[in-house]
């Protein structure tokens, strides 16, 4: 039997896993798809939210001042790379100063260090690329940027280092409730455990809703994104958002740490939680009201579109803690932005409330310390070559667009929780996130992946399921094949 079962592998269930390790508990993870962070954990806006937005006295206010706080430790443990650029609210009338004095005193409520209100002329000397018509704007020195799926990824890595078990392509189909126990059916067996943690994102609800009669909903609400290319890295140093209007919210312009730009996301409320396509209606939605701040995006250099989903809960909150007629059984339901910078914060308490249930002891042999894939982009020429020199793969650039090696692939799948699928490979590499989008890549990538995992190339997806990137040979041997 274990003694704690988590459901989802997003940024909240896997961090939630590294901090229970922390614990002398057997644990494991039931994740849906082919792959962790496979949901919105992967398309969301990467942003290290300051925490002023949050209405005060909400778990959402509460856990992402919390969780900011404890970013910059995880991430230098787990060798994630963390950017604290700022964030900016902007007005772009001076009747928006007064919203903006509002959201200092609403983020100084909540307890966020460091925030000003800041004039056209300062505005300008930090962003001279932002558009005329902006005059005044929130400074949040706290905010930053992460890359959320490298993040998430680290999180497993450690936690799995660190012995917790994790299950892909194991949607949960059943809770009961057994005798001291919870006993759950998924696509990878029934497992027992003294308790369960829902982490399940978009189906927190229906996991929620299995054995508890307070009842929550979510509501799916579809963001949509462009990406431009490295070229503009220099263009915007803040993480910019637009004054919160009766239009709307606003789109956001912000660099990554990975050196692209990011326009959106809009916000479409819909009735299915897995239509992440993109839409002619909202992608020129979020160039119209990006515009506003970036007067001349320039769309020759997109490499690329996406949207996410964003699991709403209808109490418009949070949903933490133990359900109230169900012992044992913990919700992280209802987490959308803030959840990211939430995330560590969130698993935290999770995980020591659910040590103090358990009667767990710490783990003595804990190691919090992750180390990252090597990026032979990153390298100096000095350290190219002694990586060479240990590892003849990284003279092989099979990525040209992201300078991204077979070394990097063949341990991006060898490693604990290791890809599985194409996706899975660029979310731990970048192998395929530039300007061609896999158009070089993609064959190699297959074929390391057929190599490494013993299945022939017809098997390779790119996300799990039926996805194959290849639907037979052309060429039979003896059919003029050489």
């Amino acid at each position: 039997m274990l003694d704690v079962l988590i459901i989802g592998g997003g940024v909240v269930g896997c961090t939630t896993a590294r901090m229970l390790a922390g614990y002398q508990l057997k644990t494991a993870l039931l994740e849906k798809a082919s792959d962790i962070c496979e949901g919105q954990s992967k398309a969301n806006t990467a942003i290290v939210h300051g925490g002023y937005d949050a209405k005060p006295g909400t778990m959402k206010a509460k856990y992402n001042v919390m969780g900011n706080g404890m970013f910059q430790k995880m991430c230098s443990e787990l060798d994630v790379p963390l950017k604290w650029n700022t964030s900016l609210v902007v007005a772009f009338s001076e009747d928006g100063i007064p919203k903006l004095e509002e959201l200092k005193h609403q983020g100084e409520r909540n307890g966020v260090p460091n925030l000003s209100v800041i004039g056209r002329e300062e505005l300008r000397k930090r962003e001279p690329n932002i558009s005329p018509a902006a005059c005044a704007a929130l400074l949040v020195e706290t905010g930053g940027i992460v890359c959320p799926y490298e993040l998430t990824v680290a999180n497993a890595e450690n936690a799995a280092e660190n012995g917790v078990r994790f299950y892909r392509n194991a949607p949960v189909t059943g809770i009961q409730k057994g005798e001291d126990c919870w006993i759950v059916q998924s696509g990878a067996g029934t497992f027992s455990a003294k308790a369960v943690v829902n982490c399940a994102g978009l189906y927190s609800d229906e996991i929620n809703n299995m054995v508890s009669e307070d009842k929550i909903r979510i509501l799916p609400r579809r963001g949509e994104y462009y990406i431009l290319d490295k070229k503009y890295a220099d263009v915007f140093h803040a993480s910019v958002f637009q004054l919160p209007t009766k239009m709307g919210k606003g789109i956001l312009v912000t660099p990554t740490v990975d050196g692209t730009i990011l326009i959106g996301p809009t916000a479409e409320d819909l009735d299915v939680r897995d239509d992440t396509r993109t839409t002619s209606e909202g992608l020129a939605k979020a160039i119209r009201f990006g515009s506003l701040t970036w007067e001349h995006i320039p769309m020759r250099d997109v490499i690329t579109t996406f949207s996410g989903i964003r699991a709403h809960c209808d109490r418009d909150d949070f949903v933490l803690g133990e359900a109230p007629d169900a012992p044992m059984f913990f919700n992280a339901a209802g987490v959308e932005s803030p959840g990211l910078t939430s995330s560590p914060a969130i698993g935290r308490y999770l995980a020591e409330l659910i040590a103090e249930k358990l009667h767990a002891k710490g783990n003595p042999n804990y190691n919090p310390i992750r180390k990252g894939i090597p990026k032979f982009r990153e390298m100096t020429n000095e350290e190219r070559a002694r990586a060479i020199a240990s590892n003849p793969d990284y003279a092989k650039v099979v990525c040209r667009c992201e300078t991204v090696t077979e070394a990097e692939i063949r341990e991006a799948i060898r490693r604990p929780v290791g890809a599985r699928t194409v996706d899975g490979i660029k979310r731990r590499t970048r192998a395929g996130m530039g300007r061609c989008q896999a158009g070089f890549c993609t064959p190699r990538t297959v074929e390391i992946l057929s190599e490494e995992l013993h299945i022939s190339p017809l098997e390779v997806t790119k996300f799990g399921g039926n996805s194959k990137l290849l639907s037979g040979n052309l060429f039979e041997k003896g059919d003029g094949a050489e």
